[in-house]
Formats: structure tokens, sequence, C-alpha cells
């Protein structure tokens, strides 16, 4: 686990009044890509710990949160479910509880997803994961698309938090992705997020680059789904990532912790 503290330049998110200056300072970071070497105690304070499996029980849950806060990641992220235990077990911490909303279709009415991600917030969530509608973008229905994220961004924002948007990158062409980018941004998101990692596949370096391109230093880079490797972690901050969604978190700091031991 980290011992020490992060330092002032960490992009590990502080209070709920700043969080938005703070993601725009990390941004800005990495809105041309990481020109140099991250250490793990950086990563992990990017690093958001996931549990997203409908078959994870009550036990997984709190342990997902005490390794959480044992190796200070920027949040836990689970189920709505499971939003009140998650934020009882990091109460005290600066681990932020995260809860899914329209996951992982993104195929629920706008009204549902405004309610459901209001519950959440109402039971500790502080950052708020939301599927778009995936459907509604490759059909050309934008303002469709941006009121659907526009509505969930005002019920997470009015409460504090925070809104990253789930693109799911595998499903979209490259057009898609620019123009899913495009709204989330004018829709007033703080994240876009490359995958749910349940359907189409995972994050890729050339989507995050690509999505870093397109939101420049607006709004923060998440980068989702198959994540599994300090080496995967370094392409995608390298790309313009200041997020890592994973439930490999341990692994991948125990791997880079050891590989900066033995380089000293």
């Amino acid at each position: 686990m980290l011992q020490e503290k992060p330092s002032d330049h960490s992009p590990h998110l502080g209070s709920k009044a700043d969080l938005r200056s703070k993601i725009a300072f990390m941004a800005a970071q990495t809105s041309s890509g990481s020109t140099r070497s991250v250490t793990y105690r950086e990563v992990a304070h990017m690093i958001d710990h996931t549990n997203l499996r409908p078959e994870a029980m009550r036990d997984q849950i709190v342990r997902l949160c005490q390794e959480a806060r044992d190796f200070e990641f920027a949040a836990a992220v689970v189920n709505p479910c499971y939003v009140e235990l998650a934020a009882s077990q990091l109460q005290g911490s600066q681990v932020k509880t995260a809860a899914v909303v329209g996951f992982p279709l993104g195929a629920t009415l706008t009204s549902v997803k405004c309610f459901e991600a209001t519950e959440a917030l109402k039971l500790g969530a502080e950052e708020i994961d939301m599927v778009l509608n995936i459907g509604a973008l490759k059909s050309g229905r934008n303002e469709e698309v941006r009121t659907d994220i526009q509505k969930v961004a005002e019920a997470t924002h009015h409460a504090g938090a925070l809104l990253k948007v789930i693109l799911e990158t595998g499903l979209l062409s490259d057009e898609e992705k620019k123009l899913a980018c495009e709204l989330s941004v004018s829709a007033g998101a703080d994240f876009v997020k490359t995958s749910t990692g349940f359907l189409g596949g995972g994050a890729t370096v050339s989507d995050v680059a690509l999505m870093r391109q397109v939101v420049g230093p607006k709004i923060g880079v998440k980068a989702s789904g198959g994540i599994r490797s300090a080496s995967d972690v370094r392409a995608m901050i390298e790309a313009g990532a200041n997020r890592i969604g994973t439930s490999s978190g341990v692994k991948i700091i125990q791997e880079m912790r050891d590989q900066e031991r033995t380089s000293q």
C-alpha cells in the first residue's frame, strides 16, 4: 500500500468545490500526451478501482474499497446497489465513490438515467459514469444524445459531483467518436470515457489519442476496458488519458512499484 501522501501537484482529486478546476488542470497536462515517466504514486491517484460484475458480492465490494483506500486510488466504481456500502467504507478518505448509470447499454430513458444518478448521489456517490445513448448517436439523433448527457450532467453537478460519459468506442466509427466527444463537451460532461468493458472491446491507444485531440484540455479522458498491466497504463497516459478505469489496479501499482525499485 502507499505510505506517503500525494504532493501538491498530484492529480488526486480533492474537495467537491474544486473538482472541475482540477480536472481542467489535469487535462491541460495531458492534452498533447505525457512526455515524462509517471511514478506509481501518480498513477495510483489516476485509477478508478472497479468492480461492476453482476455477480459481485458484498464482501468483494468491501475489499475493493479497502484496496482503494490502501493504494490511494482516485475512486471506487460500483453498481448503484452498492453505492451506500461503498460510501460508508470510503468515508474519511480521499477516495471517491463512483456509480454507473444506464449501464452497460445506455439505452434507458433520460428520465430514468437522471433518477438513477440522483438516487446514487443521495446515497453518497461523488462521481457518475453514464453510458450515452449509443443507438441514438449512430442514428444521427444528435440533439437527443446531447440532451441525454446534459440532463444527467445537471443532476450530477447540482450535487457537486462529476460526470463521466462512456462512449463505448468499440461500437463507433472514428467520426462517431469525434461527434460523441463534441456532444459530451457541449452538454457539460467532466470526462469522456472509452468503454464499459462489457461491450464492443476495451480501450485502445488510438481511441484515447483521438478523444484527447477532440476535447483538448477542456475535460478529462478516462481509458477503461482491458487495462491490466503497467505498460497498458503508461501507453494510455502517453496518449492523453488522465484517469484509468481497471479492476487490476492493485496488480498494476505493485508492478510499477517493483519496476521503480529495481531501477533505483
